[in-house]
């Protein structure tokens, strides 16, 4: 049975006082509620959440990762310079560096690869826009987008992944998809990955990232391919985040 996982994303929020209060109202609320968790943060954040989380069961990790080990590359993070402040996660291919810095499915496959070749799970993200969704595109874009990554892993790299769909209509918004909805795109996800590796494909955890709340959290997390969520504003309170881990 697949363990669920629950990973906060601060997108570009946070302060040394605030993150302070958050991590510790986190780590002080958790009971075993039978889900891991982590915390994906900005960067010059990660040696607060080393310091802060070493010896937790919450994990913590980056947001975006670069394709090259080191070099001339001004703002760019590495693998290395992830795992150097202990991190074990790292977001790719966001719906909003898709969107906001042009980040292809190719260049996001890389990055997968990057954080693989350093140890890193890399948690790879997928979702179509509204204008998609309505033109009845959605399994072609997430397909596409996935089978990039596939396509440029081992079949033996595919159960290191964690997967994320995130249909960018509801990122946000306030809107959710429907936990039919988001199960449909789940067991698609899941199909696709069984073209690769069918046994993997059983096993690769796939969050649900799109306006998950406490109040609808235990329903859409019922869903018999959603293993999680990837959560946005809610993981900035710690009463909703552990809302959320409790309500697996």
């Amino acid at each position: 049975m697949r363990r669920k996982l629950v990973i906060g994303n601060w997108k570009m929020n946070g302060n040394r006082a605030a993150n302070s209060a958050l991590l510790s109202g986190i780590v002080a609320g958790l009971n075993d509620f039978g889900a891991d968790c982590a915390v994906c943060v900005p960067a010059p954040y990660l040696a607060q959440c080393q310091a802060q989380l070493a010896g937790t069961p919450v994990a913590w990790g980056g947001q975006d990762v670069s394709v090259h080990a080191s070099g001339a590359y001004t703002g760019e993070v590495s693998a290395a310079m992830l795992v150097d402040f202990g991190s074990t996660y790292v977001l790719c291919g966001h719906s909003e560096r898709r969107a906001y810095h042009g980040e292809s499915s190719a260049l996001v496959a890389q990055k997968a690869l990057a954080a693989l070749a350093s140890g890193l799970t890399p948690v790879v993200c997928f979702g179509e826009t509204l204008a998609q969704r309505e033109a009845g595109q959605t399994e072609d874009v997430i397909c596409a987008q996935l089978q990039a990554v596939l396509d440029a892993i081992e079949p033996a790299q595919v159960g290191k992944l964690v997967l994320a769909y995130e249909p960018v209509w509801a990122i946000g918004t306030g809107k959710t998809a429907t936990p039919q909805i988001a199960q449909d795109a789940h067991r698609f996800l899941r199909e696709c990955v069984a073209r690769k590796d069918a046994v993997a494909a059983q096993g690769v955890q796939i969050l649900y990232g799109g306006s998950m709340k406490p109040e609808n959290a235990k329903e859409l997390m019922a869903q018999p391919d959603i293993d999680g969520g990837l959560i946005g504003g809610a993981a900035l309170k710690a009463t909703d985040f552990l809302g959320i881990i409790q309500a697996v």
